[in-house]
């Protein structure tokens, strides 16, 4: 059954289209919001890919947004299965001896685990309770005293942590937070800013959570009394400890928290342990430090394997909730698993092949710059997300696939079919993956028919001027029909 829908795929080049619809879904394109930009969306039966029941401009490239999440996660279901759990490794470079001395390091090897450290996804443990575990094994190891170093290893990464389009304002943000096989905490922190209950005045960085050891920022953020959102930005390279944060955020009587990136998560990974030992008792002299080399592990002495959530309760947040941090890790992850380093270049390729070798893409189809669709330069085809969504409906770890994308009800990535779906009592009956960046508004998903037939649809619009709500009513009548479908 699998090869036949692979091979029905190869069909929707030259499609059988269902022209009352077709006509219908035209007609709605015809709005304001449209104007001067470009839309492209197709939708088919899964079971009937050859036969679409729209295609709008389905073959020009398109840039995605976070739509491009699919492609990622599909890849990483496939490529890992659903319950493959990523491991972070502890090892003392020799044992102690007599007296509890550790004359030598102690390492910690990234294993390319997004969760470590985090609280988002079900089963990870926090960020203090991985210290105390690291902790707990050294003592069991009978280590009363280190005086070598703690190592951070990320050898099995390499190049740039952020892609390289990623634009200024995103970067040193937590959504476009550096990538590192020995990530933690999300690769965030959080600024509490000074307490501020009149507009327009400037405010400044109250402290840092976790406290990041050499952080220093300049704050230009001011208060807007007339705004409820946060409209103020972290500038900061990957390993640029001066940050500058611009914009304006809510007036507040209590302070007001935003979120930046890391500059080197591994290090801070590695000097949080050197503080929790040394404020429990265990002394360490040397320095906190990381290496692109990896050491030779056959002689040491492994303390602890910590290992990660099941895949497919990563999946869910890097599609449910559209976090960048994670699909940019799967990427690479992809590159681990074919034996090469976890660059962004040979994430890129592993998923370019896995698409080709499936029949997803042609050679023109897609233009890929990251894995979580934050670039405006990526670009791709309304018919290559389709087709990956149709395998997917094949594959043994559908239902996971399925279920890691938002329903119109869910406080995650999508909130905008809440209204009309829910009275109707349809909000399970669609799943959807969201993508939003600056003039780009696009949606990929399934629906069920009123049979329960699946659907798997797109709709992608590029160069918008504004962010004219009307396209998003657009989006949900275009949903709507396809759940009127007999």
């Amino acid at each position: 059954m699998r090869t036949l829908i692979i091979l029905l795929l190869t069909f929707i080049a030259s499609p059988a289209i269902s022209q009352p619809l077709q006509s219908w879904v035209e007609d709605q394109l015809d709005i304001s919001a449209l104007r001067g930009s470009l839309w492209g969306g197709v939708a088919a039966y899964a079971d009937a890919p050859q036969e679409p029941l729209f295609s709008v401009q389905a073959d020009t490239r398109l840039t995605p947004a976070s739509t491009l999440k699919l492609l990622t996660t599909a890849a990483a279901l496939e490529t890992f299965g659903p319950l493959h759990r990523f491991k972070t490794e502890l090892y003392a470079e020799q044992k102690p001896d007599e007296n509890g001395i550790l004359h030598g390091n102690l390492y910690v090897r990234g294993g390319g685990d997004p969760t470590l450290g985090s609280s988002r996804v079900t089963g990870a443990e926090t960020l203090q309770a991985v210290l105390q575990k690291w902790q707990q094994a050294i003592e069991a190891a009978g280590i009363r005293r280190i005086e070598g170093r703690i190592v951070a290893d990320v050898s099995s990464f390499e190049g740039p942590s952020v892609a390289p389009k990623v634009n200024w304002e995103n970067m040193g943000n937590y959504y476009a937070a550096p990538v590192s096989p020995l990530c933690i905490n999300d690769n965030l922190f959080e600024i509490q800013f000074t307490p501020q209950p009149l507009g327009n005045q400037p405010v400044s960085v109250a402290h840092v959570e976790p406290a990041v050891d050499g952080l220093s920022f300049q704050s230009f953020v001011t208060t807007d009394a007339k705004s409820k959102k946060d409209n103020a930005y972290v500038y900061g390279a990957p390993g640029q400890n001066e940050l500058k944060i611009f914009g304006t955020i809510p007036t507040h009587s209590t302070g007001f928290k935003i979120k930046g990136a890391m500059p080197d998560a591994a290090l801070f990974a590695v000097q949080a342990l050197r503080k929790q030992l040394n404020q429990n008792g265990i002394s360490v002299n040397g320095t906190s430090q990381t290496t692109a080399n990896q050491p030779d592990y056959t002689s040491m002495h492994l303390l602890h394997t910590y290992q990660s959530p099941a895949l497919k309760d990563i999946v869910v947040i890097v599609n449910k909730r559209s976090f960048n941090l994670y699909a940019e890790m799967l990427l690479r992850n992809l590159a681990v698993a074919a034996g090469k380093k976890g660059s962004l270049q040979n994430g890129l390729n592993e998923l370019n092949t896995f698409l080709r070798k499936r029949n997803l893409i042609g050679d023109t189809d897609t233009v890929l710059y990251d894995g979580s669709g934050l670039s405006r330069d990526n670009l791709l085809t309304s018919n290559t997300l389709l087709r990956t969504l149709i395998y997917m409906s094949n594959s043994p770890y559908f239902t996971y696939y399925y279920n890691s994308l938002a329903t119109p009800d869910d406080r995650g990535d999508l909130l905008l079919l809440r209204r009309f779906l829910k009275p109707q009592k349809k909000v399970n009956e669609v799943r959807i993956k969201g993508g939003t960046i600056d003039g780009v508004k696009a949606g990929a998903g399934y629906v069920k028919d009123q049979n329960g037939r699946l659907i798997a649809f797109v709709m992608i619009a590029n160069n918008l001027a504004s962010k004219d709500e009307n396209l998003l009513r657009t989006h949900e009548n275009i949903i709507k029909k396809l759940l009127e479908l007999k």
